[in-house]
């Protein structure tokens, strides 16, 4: 694909021309559109052939925010894909901002994803295409936010193929060999511990967790460190490639779990996009990356075992499992790191989406500033955060009469809670920590699959939180 940008108003072939609401009237060029016809509201199209051009005026409503533009774009790419052919030119007013075109490129490019990995007939969207060539039409200069818009979608384009492929092909060691990979890519220094030596160094929750699985479990730490870095955050993201719920066996729902690696697959495509924008900040991530499967060797409901942080864990049930390789991220990173802010990021319960449904995620911080600062950053990219608490109260719900904790109240209530405060066991007392639970926000049904498919919620947002520290 070729991007050109120009100022002048020739026409060529599919023309896309985004309209506000607000606008009094809609004249383009020689092209006159009475408010009946077309008003710029929210979701409108109107298309109109004349002299071996298409003009497709696209409606954004009144004040659209940053998401509604997005999902507008992806929506025009995904579902008129039929309009372009060989060539297409986006014209762009005064009136359109930064974050604006931003979100019109990154939504256009998200509309070349299709699910259909597997299909002998898939098709490439002509985006794709070396010899596509898509012109810009702007009143100002936009080149290094379509640059930008590029690189998010680039970046939650790799996320959708590492959690929407299947289990066979995301195991721990695919997800550890991308990260090798990007790291020689965009210079992010990347170690990986295997089961071995992770049970040498006394990762012994996230070994525990792997166990049961033919698949090693994989250990992946990236460390984004440039020169006169500003600031130091921590990223901690789930890898479960697949969770069978080991021996506490899932009974419903297992068909979608290859999804339960979705908080780590949004780390890894953080890492990337932070490398990308080339961020003056250090970044340090870690991706705990097991399958949680079943055999003889599967740790036992009533195990009690070890972690990094030298605490001792009953096991209540093995289906809360990624709190457990997330104790040991957390405590490795803490100890071996220690940044100044620590974010991890986990599909980690159901009661999450009982809570919040399909809206937003869960977020628990006993730092205001940063609690504020990432619910700021989700309403701008929109992916939101609502709060929930981290009270004492709570405390009770994980305490073991064997061992220093246990890894799940066992209670029908305050799920996302309790789990939240497990982690919060881990942490040694960080002052800037936040958890987020995206259980049901990371992996959705919408508009574009008949079938549930990955969002990479998270990706953005905490690139948007690390850029605007």
């Amino acid at each position: 694909m070729k991007i050109q940008y120009t100022n002048n108003q020739s026409l060529k072939k599919l023309n896309l021309i985004p309209y506000f609401e607000t606008e009094e009237s809609i004249v383009f060029n020689e092209i006159k559109l009475s408010k009946s016809v077309f008003s710029g509201k929210k979701d409108s199209l109107h298309l109109l052939e004349m002299d071996e051009n298409l003009f497709l005026f696209v409606g954004l409503g009144k004040e659209p925010d940053y998401k509604i533009i997005k999902t507008t774009f992806r929506r025009l790419s995904a579902k008129q894909i039929l309009h372009f052919k060989e060539e297409a030119k986006l014209f762009l007013s005064a009136d359109f901002s930064n974050e604006n075109v931003e979100a019109i490129i990154s939504g256009l490019w998200l509309g070349t994803y299709q699910l259909g990995h597997y299909k002998k007939d898939k098709k490439q969207h002509p985006l794709e295409n070396d010899d596509f060539d898509f012109e810009i039409n702007s009143a100002l200069e936009v080149k290094n936010t379509v640059i930008k818009g590029l690189k998010i979608a680039k970046a939650q384009l790799e996320t959708y193929h590492l959690v929407d492929l299947p289990p066979n092909k995301i195991t721990p060691k695919h997800l550890a060999d991308w990260a090798m990979q990007t790291g020689k890519n965009y210079g992010i220094e990347v170690t990986v511990i295997g089961a071995e030596q992770a049970y040498i160094l006394g990762l012994n929750a996230f070994v525990s967790v792997g166990k049961g699985s033919a698949n090693e479990s994989q250990f992946i730490i990236m460390d984004y460190h440039p020169t006169n870095a500003k600031k130091h955050i921590g990223l901690v993201g789930k890898g479960i490639t697949f969770d069978t719920g080991g021996l506490n066996i899932k009974t419903a729902g297992m068909v979608h779990m290859k999804c339960d690696m979705a908080g780590g697959a949004a780390v890894l495509g953080s890492m990337l996009l932070i490398a990308d924008l080339q961020l003056p900040y250090r970044v340090t991530a870690i991706v705990p990356a097991c399958e949680n499967s079943v055999d003889a060797n599967s740790f036992l409901p009533s195990d009690v075992i070890g972690s990094y942080s030298g605490h001792s864990i009953e096991i209540i049930d093995t289906d809360a499992e990624g709190r457990l390789i997330l104790a040991d991220g957390l405590a490795y990173l803490i100890k071996n790191y220690n940044p100044e802010t620590v974010i991890d990021i986990a599909t980690l319960t159901g009661s999450s989406v009982a809570t919040f449904g399909y809206e937003c995620g869960a977020l628990f911080s006993k730092n205001d500033k940063l609690l504020k600062q990432l619910q700021k950053s989700g309403d701008i990219t929109g992916e939101r955060l609502w709060p929930l608490p981290l009270w004492d109260v709570y405390k009770s719900d994980i305490e073991s009469e064997i061992a220093d904790v246990k890894n799940y109240s066992g209670k029908p209530v305050a799920g996302a809670i309790s789990a939240a405060k497990f982690l919060e066991f881990f942490t040694e007392n960080h002052v800037s920590w936040a958890h987020l639970d995206i259980a049901g926000v990371s992996f959705v049904d919408d508009e574009f699959a008949k079938t549930k498919h990955a969002s990479a919620f998270g990706v953005h947002l905490i690139t948007n939180f690390i850029e605007n520290l």
